[in-house]
């Protein structure tokens, strides 16, 4: 990878989550090990992450040996996998893999779990609140338990459809309203089911337990 202009001096990195620095790790080595004429804005891009942030991670795998910097010509650096970097690559494509995997069965068995709490109740039209990678693995768990997802609601997604559902912008775009509503969207979920409650009450509102938050939180005391 060739970056243009002055490297930039490293920050303190912020705080992340184990899962978010494999992530962050691998992305990085594997945007690398691409080469070509690339700059660390476009890393930061690809990674999600700011800048700053993106150069620290840079850097300490510099710092490590995973990956090797020469200078160019006109003030750009060149940058190129170690043995070592190849090797971590490697090692941490399995780790994120078994990871995710790990993640993907657990939140399969926690939406199964919040539909079947939904069909003891009666209920078999499901919308979605949130598109998301959740809402995608609801979607096929209710393909596999029979239930009929209406739509997914959700703001910020310009498409028409999600996971196979038409996608509306706000509850109040639930004409007719579904049975019940499941809790997918992964930012903010207590204030989305809070809303849900005050819209569809506590008995229609289902949640995944991975979310961390349950319908019965929302009420008053």
């Amino acid at each position: 990878m060739i970056v243009t202009g002055d490297q930039i001096p490293m920050p303190q990195a912020s705080r992340v989550g184990e899962g978010d620095e494999t992530r962050i790790v691998l992305g990085l080595l594997e945007y690398v090990e691409r080469g070509g004429e690339q700059s660390q804005r476009r890393l930061a891009s690809e990674l999600g992450v700011a800048l700053g942030l993106a150069n620290a991670y840079l850097r300490r795998c510099v710092n490590k040996g995973l990956v090797k910097v020469r200078q160019a010509p006109a003030r750009r650096y060149a940058y190129y996998l170690t043995p070592r970097g190849f090797a971590e690559k490697s090692r941490l494509t399995v780790e994120f893999m078994s990871h995710s995997f790990a993640l993907f069965r657990r939140a399969k068995a926690d939406c199964m779990a919040a539909l079947e709490s939904a069909r003891g109740r009666g209920y078999g039209r499901i919308a979605l609140l949130g598109a998301s990678d959740l809402a995608e693995i609801a979607a096929i768990c209710a393909l596999d338990g029979g239930f009929t997802i209406t739509a997914v609601v959700d703001a910020e997604v310009k498409a028409e459809r999600f996971a196979g559902a038409p996608v509306v912008r706000s509850m109040a775009a639930l004409t007719p309203p579904p049975d019940a509503v499941l809790i997918t969207g992964m930012h903010d979920a207590a204030a989305t089911m809070r809303e849900a409650v005050a819209r569809f009450g506590v008995d229609r509102v289902v949640v995944p337990a991975l979310l961390g938050v349950l319908p019965g939180d929302s009420e008053d005391p």
